[in-house]
């Protein structure tokens, strides 16, 4: 068979993936906290039809005669890049300028997010839309009695008792990683430790490079909806460059086997 034809289905199959993750963008292009994927790909290996040799006092040296043999897939990168803040007037919407995500903790240990749009229970305690538990110092509990609250940039949680005073609930805190990139994302807005992100560490905001709260404000995706247009194209077309290769070695071999008739 032909290479031409083998190299075609691989290019198929990664443009296949490709349009896989920019479906995804798509989707998540309202998604608080959100972190868009990307592609990449890379050659597979080369079949040698003849090797290089050195130059000799009267010829040249000679180039390798190399035949690649398609593509495979390189990496689906996690962009953490920031997206943009949203004013939401919202006292428990909070949103990270800078490095750092929130702790939560969903019963089994702790996870990690940029998505701020948090709740209270019934006790007043601070919980995401599934009711994983706000990390921090203090008890991260505004009684129900409570006349107001705010929290502020360095993650303090204050709020006004039934009798008119102020007090602190607590701080928020925030994990920072050695490799933001090698976390894993487990669905609902979560990312989790991984091999390769390093170990969590645990600062307040503003602090050891974390960077500080925006309150009643959310972080939108950071899906670049012309960009991901623009990806979406691309792939299309190398989707259908690669089926056209098929044919045209799909016609070769028609007219192989009809040479004798």
């Amino acid at each position: 068979m032909l290479r031409s034809m083998y190299s075609g289905i691989s290019g198929m199959k990664n443009f296949q993936t490709k349009l896989d993750v920019i479906g995804n963008n798509v989707a998540n292009v309202n998604t608080f906290g959100f972190k868009k994927g990307r592609t990449t790909f890379k050659d597979l290996v080369s079949q040698q039809v003849a090797g290089a040799s050195a130059p000799t006092a009267n010829q040249g040296g000679v180039n390798a005669k190399q035949v690649g043999l398609g593509s495979q897939l390189a990496s689906i990168d996690t962009i953490q890049t920031s997206g943009s803040i949203q004013p939401t007037g919202r006292p428990l919407d909070l949103a990270i300028s800078g490095d750092g995500y929130f702790i939560v903790n969903d019963g089994t240990g702790n996870k990690y997010t940029r998505a701020g749009n948090f709740y209270l229970d019934q006790t007043g305690r601070i919980v995401t839309g599934d009711g994983f538990r706000l990390q921090g110092t203090g008890t991260m509990t505004i009684p129900p009695n409570a006349k107001s609250y705010s929290i502020g940039e360095t993650g303090v949680i204050n709020y006004v008792d039934s009798l008119g005073n102020l007090q602190t609930a607590g701080t928020i805190q925030l994990a920072k990683f050695a490799n933001n990139e090698g976390l894993e994302k487990s669905g609902g807005n979560l990312f989790s430790v991984t091999a390769n992100s390093g170990a969590a560490t645990t600062v307040n905001p503003g602090v050891g490079g974390a960077g500080k709260l925006v309150s009643s404000a959310l972080e939108m995706s950071n899906v670049d909806l012309s960009e991901e247009f623009t990806e979406m194209i691309v792939a299309q077309r190398g989707f259908q460059a690669n089926t056209r290769m098929i044919t045209t070695s799909d016609q070769i071999l028609e007219e192989l086997v009809n040479l004798k008739r």
